[in-house]
């Protein structure tokens, strides 16, 4: 299995809040708080490397929130590289009560001046050498233009390396005019991509292949409770989890796009990915916070997920 680069140029401090109930106008108490190193890129370095997968970890770091990420990272037990930047890194805020009910609030992020993206491009190009997946992950800070990960997305084609896509908005958009390998959108973000709401399963089957349409090879479009569904030009799948109580919801998408690309680095079926990327982030939806499941939980949850081949 080849080295899986994942990329968090907006990261975060997570600030976790496990509280008894949610809810308007009356008193809530806190259970537990805790913090924890955040950003999509870094959860997926965090699935892979405890699925004994090769990854580095690739993320901007500045000011006192930077100094703190960089220390809850330290024994993270997979490489990383810190690009600095002058404004700190943002911190977000997670609240999940005992019935997987949860709130998260996120921080837009500091702003990135053209000189530090130009070491961010710089980074991502020295590190593509003995690669073989890319995996650009979040949110674009202010400051950053929205074909920044297409730019990347290029340079990884020109090193033969794979790339995953996993954004929002005009970054998306961007990123699919070059031609990613992957992309790897929520139904929310598939909804702002498209400019239509995704209700039924007809409509997740036609925009997955819609978003291939415009420039994907291929897509794994994740649906909470629902699953996933996965696209390429010329085939069409479902990965339809198991009925579990979900504890915190929140990652299990970061957690579905890691196992995926794992998955197919690790040379399974493009229909294997599907229900390794499901059983992983349905695994994750059943812990409590924000955590990620070992290999052992998902591999026991990955024949519990149901495939289904709609075409061929």
């Amino acid at each position: 299995m080849g080295l899986i680069l994942t990329l968090t140029l907006n990261p975060a401090i997570d600030r976790n809040v496990q509280a008894d109930r949610l809810v308007f106008e009356d008193r809530a108490y806190i259970l537990s708080t805790n913090e924890s190193a955040g950003g999509r890129g870094i959860n997926a370095s965090i699935v892979i490397h405890a699925f004994n997968g090769a990854t580095k970890a690739i993320a901007c770091s500045g000011g006192k929130a930077g100094k703190r990420f960089e220390e809850l990272l330290a024994d993270s037990g997979f490489p990383t590289h810190f690009v600095r930047i002058r404004h700190s890194i943002r911190t977000n805020l997670t609240i999940v009560d005992k019935q997987g009910l949860a709130v998260k609030l996120n921080e837009r992020g500091p702003h990135i001046q053209a000189a530090e993206l130009a070491r961010v491009e710089k980074t991502v190009a020295e590190n593509l050498e003995g690669a073989e997946w890319l995996m650009l992950c979040g949110s674009l800070p202010p400051g950053v233009p929205p074909d920044f990960y297409a730019r990347l997305i290029l340079l990884a084609q020109k090193a033969k390396v794979k790339t995953l896509l996993d954004t929002d908005g005009d970054a998306l958009l961007h990123g699919l005019d070059a031609g990613p390998t992957a992309v790897a959108p929520n139904q929310a973000e598939a909804e702002r991509l498209l400019n239509r709401a995704l209700i039924t399963q007809t409509h997740f089957r036609e925009a997955a292949q819609r978003i291939v349409a415009m420039g994907a090879e291929s897509v794994v479009m994740s649906l909470g409770s629902r699953g996933a569904v996965g696209a390429t030009g010329t085939r069409l799948v479902e990965g339809i989890p198991p009925h579990i109580d979900a504890v915190c919801p929140i990652g299990a998408g970061d957690a579905l796009a890691a196992a995926f690309v794992w998955a197919l680095s690790e040379k399974h079926s493009f229909d294997d990915a599907i229900r390794w990327g499901v059983a992983c982030g349905t695994s994750s939806a059943a812990l409590p916070g924000i955590s990620f499941p070992t290999f052992a939980q998902t591999e026991k949850m990955f024949p519990r997920v149901d495939l289904r081949v709609i075409s061929p």
